[in-house]
């Protein structure tokens, strides 16, 4: 080496150079890449259902006021606004992404409303970005509702110029409502959309009954639901990927076979298919011999809907060439990959996870917002606190404004005169002459009262679990009863897999049930109609003393409702109740349902036909009534649930279905009666206790 030469310490380059073997640096440097993926590109969040690239643009789009209410934008600008405040990557990924949010045969529920081409479902792509215009759709500000108090953590942006949320505070299940798909490094994500009614109608199960199963929470997530429609083929293929988190459900095209028009019409498709390139590989099938008895094939979909026609030969078997296209092209595969990020994390969730994350959020959220609101409305009333005494001593305060010099002044006199704060005195000298009359203080008087009401609620919230867990189920409803819509995707059984409940047959049954608490079902047709004339025959042996209490028909697959006489409600199907011969007594009510020691029921109802705004009408022993909408019995537990808060030593007496428009006539045992509209009987939660409908004497 030449004496000349920069020594290594001498050389500022060299200094930063580090050695390291080649295999532990490819090691460690495929490790970093690949958790950047799995957390900052390819994997949706649990809580909230989205990868950075949708939270970001809808995000974006909020603090350009690109809302429902506001005209469409350049699809161009919003992707532009991405780009250079939160998502420092390439435009098309981010349009693509866009573009996605906005097509209703990809999104259960769109979170974008697009106007222009953002693609079809025959595999055509979105036109260019400066062609297509985008707003957020009403459902995604569900996703952003309460963002701005402070109910998510906020991070500084890729250049920290900007803050961003790290998760949308999602008011809403959106990971399960409308799925989503991606590929990591060395794992990936597959989770289809399901019906908002359905989801929400579990998360409250949930939050009602937090040690309930999958199977339970299946009661109401009845599968996946697709935008696309079509139908899934085996409940068990379903139940598995709900248990574990994996699983491969076969989703069939819905189609008629038209016998005398001898054609087959496909009306939906499964989901992810690309109607083009099915036409086109069935027309190739039919050219190379593979399928045969097809003369016609044509696409005749239009705005209303998907129509794919084929026309059958002369002398076709229609049941040969329907299997054959099932076998081919009708029928596809979805590998369910229930992958999401928790705490930063990737994890396989089963169903009852997943909502658990979820609920876990929407308390942090609710809490986090119920904390704002409540310093907010503390400040405000500190304010009208001071605004009502300087009302009350308006010319001692006027007297003393006038008297200072300068406004620091007043404002010195007034805190040591009245004691008043900082905040207060700069509101009270701001005060226009035309706030001091007596309709301004009562303005005041009144707000201030709301304030207080406002305060005591917002406490109550934060200092009960179970006031904060109405809320949320109360925003979840919500959400239901403005957003839902009718399911899509049919399911049915595979004809390898057969139920239980499958093997009872539907007929009509009578149930009896008598005063003693014994109940059973027999078949309608032990029974035959009679002349006027007609004696009867016997329908159940009694016990002396025993007398029957109602009696009604209801088919075999009707959910009953019984409730007793400890104010709690049960549910059961009617095969449920033990079958047995006319001259047969029953069974004991406690060994049919997980009824109390001493509790009994006082009344069964058969729920089938039912309309949801009809209401259970109660009268309790002590003479209180209380209606209940039917609404608010849907999540009944095994082990019951309360249908009306009782009094000690009160107990419920009857219950009687009614629609709004029904008298109420209660009779009393000392012959002492009353009538009344039940409209006066407001309707009530299922906690409450009710109105004194008749008092008693004694």
């Amino acid at each position: 080496m030449s004496s000349d030469a920069p020594r290594p310490e001498d050389d500022p380059e060299a200094a930063r150079v580090t050695t390291a073997r080649i295999e532990d640096e490819m090691e460690q440097s495929y490790i970093d890449y690949a958790m950047s993926v799995i957390a900052g590109r390819a994997l949706p969040r649990v809580e909230d259902g989205l990868k950075p690239v949708h939270r970001r643009i809808l995000y974006a789009m909020h603090e350009m006021g690109v809302t429902p209410r506001s005209a469409h934008r350049k699809s161009s600008s919003i992707v532009g606004e991405t780009m250079g405040d939160f998502h420092p990557h390439g435009d098309s990924a981010i349009y693509d992404a866009l573009a996605r949010m906005a097509q209703d045969f990809s999104m259960r529920y769109p979170l974008v409303d697009g106007q222009g081409n953002f693609g079809s479902v025959d595999g055509d792509p979105p036109a260019a970005m400066r062609y297509t215009e985008a707003r957020m759709a009403p459902i995604a500000q569900e996703l952003m509702r309460d963002i701005e108090k402070d109910t998510v953590d906020f991070s500084s942006n890729y250049d920290d110029r900007l803050r961003e949320p790290d998760v949308l505070p999602a008011a809403f299940p959106n990971l399960l409502v409308n799925g989503s798909s991606g590929i990591a490094v060395g794992m990936s994500t597959n989770i289809p959309p399901h019906d908002l009614g359905e989801v929400i109608d579990a998360t409250v199960r949930l939050i009602d009954d937090p040690d309930c199963t999958v199977e339970d929470l299946m009661e109401h997530v009845k599968g996946p639901d697709f935008p696309t429609g079509a139908t899934i083929v085996g409940r068990n293929a379903i139940h598995k990927a709900y248990k574990t988190g994996h699983g491969r459900l076969r989703v069939r095209a819905d189609f008629e076979v038209q016998e005398e028009e001898r054609r087959i019409v496909v009306t939906e498709l499964p989901y992810q298919s690309n109607k083009a390139r099915m036409i086109e590989r069935i027309a190739d099938d039919v050219n190379e011999g593979k399928i045969e008895g097809i003369r016609d094939l044509r696409d005749e979909s239009d705005r209303d809907g998907i129509r794919v026609v084929v026309e059958l030969k002369r002398g076709a078997n229609v049941e040969v060439v329907k299997n054959q296209l099932l076998e081919s092209h009708l029928e596809t595969t979805f590998g369910v990959i229930n992958l999401a990020l928790v705490d930063g994390e990737p994890r396989v969730l089963d169903l009852k996870e997943t909502l658990r994350h979820y609920v876990d959020h929407r308390r942090d959220v609710v809490r986090r917002r119920s904390e704002y609101d409540l310093a907010e409305a503390e400040d405000r009333a500190h304010i009208l606190e001071g605004r009502l005494t300087a009302l009350d001593n308006v010319d001692e305060v006027v007297d003393t404004i006038q008297d200072s010099d300068t406004r620091d002044d007043a404002k010195t006199a007034l805190m040591e005169a009245f004691d008043f704060s900082e905040p207060q005195v700069e509101h009270i000298v701001s005060m226009q002459l035309g706030s001091l009359t007596s309709m301004e203080a009562e303005a005041i008087e009144e707000e201030y009262e709301d304030v207080q009401a406002t305060i005591e609620r917002l406490n109550e919230i934060l200092d009960d679990e179970s006031e904060l867990l109405g809320v949320i189920k109360d925003e979840l409803r919500e959400v239901k009863a403005e957003y839902d819509d009718e399911r899509r995707t049919d399911i049915v059984d595979d004809p390898g897999s057969v139920t239980h409940e499958d093997l009872i047959p539907r007929e009509e049954c009578v149930v009896v049930h008598t005063e003693d608490d014994y109940i059973k079902r027999m078949p309608l047709s032990t029974f035959r109609a009679q002349n006027r004339g007609g004696k009867g025959i016997i329908g159940t042996d009694l016990k002396e003393g025993d007398r029957v209490s109602s009696v009604f028909v209801a088919n075999s697959h009707d959910y009953l409702l019984a409730f007793t006489d400890h104010g709690q409600v049960y549910q059961l199907k009617t095969y449920e109740i033990p079958e047995m011969s006319r001259t047969a007594r029953g069974k004991s009510a406690v060994n049919v349902l997980e009824l109390d020691d001493g509790e009994e029921i006082e009344a069964v109802v058969d729920t089938e036909g039912m309309d949801e705004e009809e209401f259970f009408t109660m009268v309790t022993r002590d003479g209180y009534v209380k209606r209940t909408a039917l609404s608010e019995f849907s999540n009944i537990l095994s082990t019951g649930i309360r249908a009306i808060r009782l009094e000690d030593g009160d107990a419920l007496a009857d219950v009687e279905v009614t629609d709004g428009s029904h008298d109420v006539v209660i009779a009393t045992e000392r012959g002492m009666s009353i009538r009344f509209d039940e409209d006066e009987a407001r309707a009530m939660g299922r906690t409450a206790r009710g109105v004194r409908g008749i008092k008693l004497e004694g």
